[in-house]
C-alpha cells in the first residue's frame, strides 16, 4: 500500500511520534508512507515528502511536527477538495492519515463523505476537546508546562507579595486551565464553562491577606468570562470561523488591582504550552495512537477515529469525535479545583 499522511492545525508535542509510528508499523507490513507538507494545503498543493525508516527513527522526542503544519481550510479554498482528490490520486495513494484536532479531523469526515476517500483520523489537542476519546496526546505535556510555570510564579509572587494572573490556553474548554491549576497550587481558576463574578475573585484575595498570605495566583483560561462579559483579543477569525481570543488575563489583573489594593500582574503563558518536547505519557499515547492507525489502514477500515477509551486504545466513526467539543469535566471543578479556592 502507499499511505499519506498530514498533520494539520496547531503544533503539538507528540506529532512527530505518531509520524514515526506510522511509518514503522507500515514498513512492516510492506508499504510506503509519504508526508504532505503544512496542514491540508499539502494535499491542495501537492507538496510532499518521502518518508523512509531513516526519515524517522528520531523522531520520538521531537516537539513540532517535521511535515510542518497550518489551518488550512480546503472548504474555503476555490477547488480546495477536488484538488486534494486528484493529488491523492495522482501519487497513487490508497489511503491517507490526518492527524488533528476539531478542524481538521472535521476536514477529513467531509472528504470521507462527500468523495469517498479512504481516511484514518488521528485526535490531536492540547486543550483535549475533541470528543469520543478520554485523552489526546499534547495535552498532558502542556498541563505540565503549566505547571511548572505556575511552581516559578509562586516564588516571584510571593517575593513581592504580588497577584499574579496566569492565562492559560482553552477557546471553549478549561480542561488546561483546572488541571494546570489544581497541580500548580493555583488560588482561583477560571474556565469558559463557568462564568465567574468578579467579587468571588476578590473575595479570595483578600481573604488571604487576613489569613496573612500577601500573594494569590490566578489561573484563567484564554476563553474565560468574567460575568457576562467576554474578552476578544480582536474581531479577526481563523480559515475555520474561530474569534482570536486572548487578553482576559491583562484584563483581569487591572481589576483585582483596582478592587483589592494589591500589585496585580497578567502573565501569558500562550505558545509555550505546546512547544518543545512531548512527556513520557504523550509519546507512548501517541505512538499508540499512530499504529492502531496504521493498523486500520492495513484493515480497510476507513472513516475512523483512533482514541483512548480507559486504558485501551479503540477506534471509533470520525463523526463521533467532531460531533460536539468535549468541555470541561464540572464535577472535577466543582468538587476538587473549588476546595482550594482561597
Amino acid at each position: 500500500m502507499r499511505i499519506g499522511i498530514l498533520t494539520g492545525g496547531g503544533d503539538c508535542p507528540g506529532l512527530n511520534a505518531v509520524i514515526r509510528a506510522v511509518v514503522t508499523r507500515s514498513h512492516e507490513k510492506g508499504s510506503e508512507v509519504i508526508g504532505f507538507m503544512e496542514g491540508w494545503r499539502g494535499p491542495i498543493e501537492n507538496k510532499t515528502m518521502p518518508l523512509a525508516l531513516d526519515d524517522t527513527y528520531n523522531l520520538l522526542q521531537q516537539g513540532g511536527t517535521i511535515l510542518k503544519t497550518s489551518r488550512t481550510n480546503p472548504y474555503k479554498v476555490e477547488g480546495g477538495p477536488q484538488k486534494i482528490v486528484e493529488n491523492l490520486k495522482a501519487n497513487k495513494l490508497d489511503a491517507l492519515i490526518a492527524v488533528g484536532g476539531e478542524d481538521t479531523c472535521g476536514v477529513a469526515f467531509k472528504l470521507n463523505k462527500d468523495f469517498g476517500l479512504n481516511i484514518v483520523c488521528v485526535p490531536k489537542t492540547i486543550d483535549n476537546d475533541l470528543d469520543a476519546t478520554d485523552f489526546t496526546f499534547g495535552f498532558d505535556t502542556a498541563v505540565s508546562i503549566v505547571t511548572e510555570c505556575i511552581d516559578r510564579l509562586h516564588t516571584t509572587a510571593e517575593s513581592h507579595d504580588r497577584v499574579l494572573v496566569c492565562e492559560v490556553m482553552g477557546r471553549h474548554a478549561g480542561w488546561i486551565a483546572c488541571y494546570g491549576g489544581i497541580a500548580g497550587g493555583a488560588h482561583f481558576i477560571m474556565v469558559p464553562e463557568k462564568a465567574t463574578a468578579l467579587k468571588d475573585i476578590v473575595d479570595v484575595v483578600n481573604k488571604r491577606k487576613k489569613q496573612g498570605h500577601r500573594y494569590s495566583i490566578i489561573v484563567v483560561a484564554e476563553g474565560a468570562k468574567l460575568q457576562d462579559e467576554e474578552v476578544l483579543k480582536s474581531q479577526e477569525v481563523d480559515a475555520f470561523g474561530h474569534v482570536i481570543l486572548g487578553g482576559i488575563g491583562e484584563r483581569l489583573s487591572k481589576l483585582i488591582e483596582k478592587e483589592t489594593g494589591c500589585e496585580t500582574r497578567a502573565v501569558v503563558l500562550g505558545h509555550i504550552q505546546r512547544g518543545g518536547s512531548p512527556t513520557a505519557f504523550d509519546r507512548v499515547l501517541a505512538t499508540r495512537f499512530g499504529v492502531a492507525a496504521a493498523e486500520l489502514v492495513h484493515s480497510n477500515k476507513f472513516g475512523r477515529m483512533v482514541a483512548l477509551n480507559g486504558s485501551q486504545i479503540v477506534d471509533v466513526p470520525i463523526e463521533a469525535g467532531v460531533g460536539k467539543l468535549k468541555t470541561l469535566d464540572m464535577s472535577l471543578y466543582n468538587k476538587v479545583a473549588e476546595v482550594f479556592f482561597g
